[in-house]
């Protein structure tokens, strides 16, 4: 249930939202250390630092991760959507979103990107590079990175005011039906994604985005959107049977899906069916999974973490700075155990508590320093 004064029509905060957000920007910080350590090299070729020390766990855990974790941030994004319209005019809307978004996405642009490639490079004992190479707009390797998401989500904004100018009815709109919805276009989209071979990233100076995502996460983002015009969260919660049924259940399609990802990319050419069944299955699977998972996770909260306090408040200030920042305080520290004999688990807790803690110990002490001065 939704405590209260936790009205969303009304300006309040609903806390158990802004709790999974700040867990959803913990579980990045949490995929992208993996990188650092993960046994299949993939990390060797882009991510800032890779370290030697390697285990297959981690793998693992980003694969799992990678299922929900940008899905639930769209989500919670597009359910704040509405309201934030709703107080504003087009011009304002649009003013407010480029200022959140898009300014910050300028200054890391110019300055964490040329640091990642600084960072880059000393890792792996290379001489640093001519200035000019140190953008996102002048390397295909990287370019704009994990910031990929601040230009999306400005896109989704504006498509979703073009979208709410339409008027479009959406009294017969079920919940149950926009998902079925979702799970079928989805379904579609993805497997010819993959059947015509359009899987991978496209990269432009202004916007990155993973092909076969792109739509599954607007689409996720207009389902939060839909979820605040239904309020669905503000009213009692139902039964706990699906919730209990699902958090018993929700392994079976992870399992599979997981399987038979890390089979085809182990196996490339040979199928357990054929290409065209594996390719559904695995499609399925994961479109299952993210659903399963992110109604465990929002009810999870809703249900059990629905509460403010002194800390977790301000965990939730800082997550939005937190996501900016962490992939080069992560690269920094990772530096600093790369030629050690800790083992890999344990460099893993190491950095992700570490780089976790200092993002938000420096976003902190910046806020109080900007505080001090007005």
């Amino acid at each position: 249930m939704i405590g209260k004064g936790q009205d969303a029509t009304k300006g309040s905060r609903i806390y158990f939202l802004d709790n999974l957000r700040t867990f959803m920007i913990f579980s990045v910080v949490l995929i992208h250390v993996g990188i650092v350590y993960e046994n299949s090299g993939v990390g060797g070729l882009f991510w800032i630092v890779y370290d030697p020390s390697t285990n297959n766990l981690f793998e693992i855990i980003n694969l799992i991760i990678d299922i929900f974790v940008m899905s639930a941030i769209f989500f919670i994004a597009g359910y704040f959507t509405p309201l934030s319209i709703k107080n504003k005019n087009e011009w304002a809307f649009l003013k407010s979103k480029f200022k959140r978004l898009m300014i910050p996405w300028i200054i890391a642009v110019l300055t964490l990107i040329p640091l990642y490639k600084v960072i880059f490079l000393y890792s792996r004992n290379l001489p640093q590079e001519s200035w000019t190479t140190y953008f996102h707009w002048s390397n295909g390797i990287w370019s704009q990175n994990w910031l990929w998401f601040l230009p999306v989500l400005f896109l989704f904004d504006i498509l979703y005011l073009f979208l709410s100018r339409l008027n479009i009815n959406i009294s017969k709109i079920t919940l149950k039906g926009a998902i079925g919805a979702f799970f079928l276009i989805g379904l579609i989209y993805s497997f010819c994604m993959d059947i015509f071979n359009g899987q991978g990233w496209t990269k432009t100076i202004f916007i990155d985005f993973q092909n076969e995502r792109l739509l599954i996460y607007f689409l996720i983002f207009l389902l939060g959107s839909l979820c605040y015009k239904l309020k669905i969260f503000e009213s009692k919660g139902k039964s706990k049977k699906l919730y209990i049924f699902l958090s018993c259940t929700a392994w079976i399609p992870v399992a599979l899906y997981i399987s038979l990802l890390l089979y085809s990319l182990l196996n490339p050419g040979k199928y357990f069916f054929s290409e065209i069944v594996d390719t559904l299955l695995i499609r399925f699977n994961y479109l299952l999974s993210l659903l399963c998972i992110l109604y465990i996770m929002i009810n999870t909260f809703r249900f059990f973490l629905n509460k403010s306090g002194k800390i977790s408040k301000e965990m939730n200030r800082n997550s939005y700075s937190v996501y900016i920042i962490h992939v080069i305080v992560l690269g920094s520290i990772a530096l600093t155990m790369l030629d050690t004999a800790i083992p890999s688990l344990v460099k893993y807790l190491i950095l992700t508590a570490s780089t976790y803690a200092v993002c938000n110990l420096i976003v902190y002490l910046y806020r109080k320093a900007i505080r001090s001065k007005i």
